[in-house]
């Protein structure tokens, strides 16, 4: 990211070198050797990074809160977040929690352990989520990758099926290049190979928007893999076809402790009969 500097540097003489140097920085935008000021860092992509920008923001978390039924507190977390003060979440009410495990075949959240199990120790039920990237690799490829990186499931009766975050491409192209059945297939060898893996199939979290400009609003997965849904709004809106209910909604990027909070749509004892399988 830039780096922002208050008051007025002192500048020394301009020679043509520096110059030409200024003037290609204004044309090709650089900030420096990295590349692209609005390009972020491979891994660095999180949970609805691109919610806010293309679907905008509407009401507050605490009218969201205010609109529900029974509903059970959650968050997401990754490198982003750093050490979580989990005990501080815990005691606001937060009872689950995904973390991000890992991105393409190539980034491991390096905060995993604490996150992870940090979440669990403080008496969370936790899972974790793999940012996919379908333009890297084969759906199958980068299930395999998570599994073995922290995306597994265990018949603990606290850990949530994985998650697939499939949305809005930080790094390129929305759609990662790929045709509305392009991406079904992905999607479809992605969740195919996670149940041949776990048993368990992969939670599915997009925004409706993203899911009918680069599915074509497929029904394909809604009688098998439970729907993650983002909207930062007081209600989830319309759902991608094929779900008749969401499993969960993140509703916010800017809750206390950790941005990202989102609501189980049950009690506390349907959570749990997830994390059961």
């Amino acid at each position: 990211m830039p780096v922002h500097r208050s008051g007025t540097a002192r500048r020394g003489p301009l020679t043509a070198a520096g110059i030409l140097l200024s003037s290609l920085t204004l044309v090709l935008g650089f900030t420096g050797t990295s590349g692209a000021a609005d390009t972020p860092a491979r891994g660095s992509a999180t949970l609805g990074m691109g919610v806010a920008a293309h679907d905008g923001v509407g009401g507050s978390p605490r009218d969201a809160r205010a609109a529900l039924a029974t509903q059970t507190e959650g968050v997401d977390t990754s490198s982003h977040n750093g050490n979580v003060a989990w005990s501080t979440l815990w005691n606001s009410g937060v009872r689950w929690a995904y973390v991000k495990a890992t991105e393409g075949t190539y980034y491991t959240n390096p905060y995993f352990a604490q996150q992870y199990n940090g979440s669990y120790n403080v008496g969370m039920i936790r899972g974790s989520y793999h940012f996919a990237t379908p333009d890297t690799t084969s759906g199958a490829a980068q299930a395999d990758y998570f599994v073995d990186h922290g995306g597994g499931w265990s018949r603990d009766g606290r850990t949530l099926p994985g998650a697939l975050d499939i949305e809005w491409n930080p790094y390129g192209d929305a759609c990662y290049g790929k045709s509305a059945a392009g991406m079904v297939g992905w999607i479809g060898d992605f969740v195919n190979e996670y149940r041949a893996r776990t048993g368990r199939d992969a939670v599915i979290y997009t925004a409706a928007s993203w899911w009918s400009q680069c599915t074509g609003n497929s029904a394909a997965f809604g009688s098998t893999d439970p729907l993650w849904i983002a909207r930062y709004n007081t209600d989830p809106g319309t759902l991608p076809a094929g779900w008749g209910y969401y499993t969960m909604w993140q509703y916010t990027s800017s809750g206390p402790t950790v941005g990202d909070h989102s609501r189980f749509n049950g009690a506390y004892d349907r959570l749990q009969a997830l994390a059961n399988g």
